[in-house]
């Protein structure tokens, strides 16, 4: 039995995984931030035997992975600025439970990547970027069938470009970062000062938000201005890397609605990228959120 468990900067899932397809899982949200480590191995623990126990199944686990968000060297969470971890060992708490079984750690991005690549939208093609944003921007790069990973630590970093000099400030400290301005936690909040409102709102409730206010001039424009520093970040990925498909995962899948339409506008005006002759195709991950847990015990 494999089990993947996906870290996000809101929740924990952990599900079992067959033939790259999740087949049982259970998730909780993290609420408590103070004391992170302690709260993340106990509710890990607590999903798996919760899992184990509802569908009656023995504690046979061959493979633990995990999809984890931040830098990831050596099975350590070197830095999740979002999770507050830094240096943060959790394959070391989860032995001691589980001494014999192998785990495995990789970036969250890199996770729901390779699964994407493997199963999903991106398995026909040699040259791809993945775009896994939510909470955070985090991403992976193919070229010729394969996935780039620097020996250094986890790398492509793509959320902490810059693309504003001297702009906002970043979960990471650097200023004007492309997660800064183009994370859905990001798009959150933008919206939410918009309208005026300072409570915190789920995912959901953003959603309708969007969806009532569609006509609002001050939505539109931010919306728009949404779409223009995407299109700066990904332009500068296309020129980098010059993928034949981007695909986009996360949350940010179920706003394709409001952004996706801005977002090829800006990318096909003249000028803004240094090559056209193959603009790439644009996908959304067709295992949405499934990615990351399944990606982990690949």
């Amino acid at each position: 039995m494999k089990i993947g468990i996906d870290l996000g900067g809101s929740h924990v899932a952990v599900g079992i995984v067959e033939n790259g397809k999740i087949q049982k899982h259970l998730e909780k949200d993290i609420v408590e931030k103070r004391q992170i480590e302690n709260v993340l191995v106990e509710d890990i623990l607590n999903l798996i035997k919760a899992l184990l126990d509802n569908n009656k199944l023995e504690e046979n686990i061959e493979k633990i992975g995990i999809s984890a968000p931040g830098i990831i060297h050596n099975d350590t969470i070197v830095k999740a600025s979002n999770l507050n971890l830094y240096n943060f060992n959790l394959i070391s708490k989860l032995k001691e439970n589980y001494p014999k079984t192998e785990i495995n750690i990789r970036n969250d991005g890199k996770c729901a990547a390779v699964a994407e690549k493997k199963y999903g939208s991106m398995q026909n093609y040699s040259d791809c970027i993945f775009m896994n944003i939510g909470t955070g921007i985090g991403g992976a790069v193919f070229l010729n069938y394969k996935l780039l990973e620097p020996k250094k630590s986890s790398g492509f970093e793509i959320g902490h470009m810059v693309i504003q000099k001297d702009g906002k400030l970043c979960t990471c400290g650097k200023k004007g970062c492309f997660e800064a301005y183009c994370s859905i936690k990001a798009l959150k909040n933008q919206v939410l000062e918009v309208l005026g409102k300072e409570e915190n709102i789920t995912g959901k409730e953003l959603w309708n938000l969007l969806k009532y206010n569609d006509k609002n001039e001050k939505i539109e424009n931010l919306l728009d201005e949404y779409a223009e520093n995407l299109a700066t970040g990904i332009s500068n990925l296309i020129d980098i890397f010059e993928p034949e498909i981007i695909c986009f995962g996360g949350s940010f899948i179920h706003y394709e609605l409001w952004i996706m339409e801005r977002l090829m506008k800006k990318l096909q005006e003249p000028n803004r990228m240094f090559s056209r002759s193959k603009f790439p195709q644009m996908s959304m991950a067709v295992l949405k959120n499934e990615a990351g847990i399944i990606g982990a015990v690949e």
